[in-house]
């Protein structure tokens, strides 16, 4: 099973080590935390985080995880650009219906705006 990635703030991640796991919003509200796979990120990024700053990709081992994950279409949250093509509902997402596990978090890689405030794939993924 190939790597998840999911897109936080490194404030974010710096809480959820000191508490022991990883939790969102969309957790309470939709009872999930939101992942992509790897061609998907940048979709994301583009769609949901443009000109964001402090932000960070972390990739998670599936086999690492706790809590259940499933490959299901898109749950658009609010927030995203108006400009940015939205994920469609053809593609699955991996949605993962619990806590983010610290352990399964296997690297992060940070994500750094482009002068637009867009994001291309950081080379640490691209390989």
């Amino acid at each position: 099973m190939s790597n998840i990635y999911h897109i936080s703030t490194r404030a974010a991640l710096n809480s959820a080590r000191q508490e022991g796991s990883y939790r969102t919003a969309s957790l309470s509200s939709e009872g999930f935390i939101h992942f992509s796979q790897l061609h998907q990120v940048m979709g994301v990024a583009n769609a949901f985080y443009k000109g964001q700053q402090e932000l960070v990709i972390l990739v998670v081992d599936p086999k690492l995880l706790k809590a259940e994950l499933k490959y299901e279409p898109p749950v658009h949250p609010g927030g995203a650009s108006q400009n940015a093509t939205m994920p469609t509902a053809e593609q699955k997402f991996p949605h993962l219906y619990g806590s983010l596990n610290i352990d399964a978090i296997i690297s992060e890689v940070d994500l750094l705006p482009l002068n637009d405030g867009s994001f291309v794939l950081p080379p640490a993924l691209s390989s």
